[in-house]
């Protein structure tokens, strides 16, 4: 079980596997059970946004545990979070902003011990 941290241009935290893009974030919900997904909406001038992402969790019905939203766009945060909580299994976490920085330490001490 992994944890994708999707940015085009913050560091990623620890005991994330990073995602520059949608596309590769798409191919790694595809192929690992994720846990916890963290997403941003503007990946790039030009490039598929967030809700590319959002999207193809839809399609494919590959939830993650959890989702936290950690954009900086507001409108774009705004419309990830309505079509997931629309769509979202009852036992997904949904989180309208970013991860708590408890929650990000908790993680980054978990996989600096394996």
């Amino acid at each position: 079980m992994i944890h994708i941290y999707l940015d085009d241009y913050r560091r990623c935290p620890a005991g994330f596997v990073l995602a520059r893009n949608a596309e590769e974030c798409k191919l790694l919900l595809d192929s690992e059970d994720v846990d916890l997904l963290s997403l941003d909406f503007e990946l790039g001038y030009g490039e598929p946004n967030g809700m590319e992402v959002v999207r193809h969790i839809l399609e494919t019905g590959k939830f993650p545990r959890r989702i936290y939203l950690h954009t900086s766009s507001p409108s774009g945060r705004m419309q990830m979070y309505a079509a997931l909580m629309e769509r979202a299994p009852k036992d997904v976490l949904l989180v309208n902003g970013p991860m708590p920085d408890s929650l990000v330490e908790e993680i980054g001490r978990t996989s600096s011990n394996k």
